[in-house]
């Protein structure tokens, strides 16, 4: 299983990001998908998740309403559409494959995880 995570960088307050994440190494289409970040000091913690059709997504409340996620089974890859960005949104993300799923946003929920990409957003 590998999981690579791009797209992230350096965005003005208030501007736009789309993080990528490709998968490869196992049947994508059947497997839920998730964003985490982690930002410097601070525990990892759930951004977005979706289900593995795309019917179903989650977000955490710090993101809703200006982050979005979606993915694309015949390119194995899913997206994360961040808008809005504000500087408390500065981590390191991290995409990751659902394992045994409870809520979606439990770290136990994925089993394996991508290397992260970095989002820094200046005010």
């Amino acid at each position: 299983v590998q999981l690579q995570a791009s797209g992230g960088g350096l965005v003005q307050d208030g501007g736009s990001l789309r993080l990528s994440c490709a998968a490869s190494g196992f049947t994508f289409g059947s497997y839920s998908m998730g964003w985490f970040r982690q930002a410097p000091g601070k525990e990892r913690e759930f951004v977005s998740a979706i289900n593995w059709n795309g019917a179903n997504t989650y977000f955490a409340d710090s993101v809703k309403g200006r982050f979005t996620i979606s993915r694309d089974n015949a390119k194995t890859t899913v997206y994360l559409q961040m808008n809005s960005l504000k500087p408390e949104d500065r981590a390191v993300y991290y995409c990751a494959r659902g394992g045994r799923i409870t809520t979606f946003q439990a770290i136990g929920d994925y089993n394996y995880w991508g290397q992260g990409t970095e989002v820094t957003v200046s005010s």
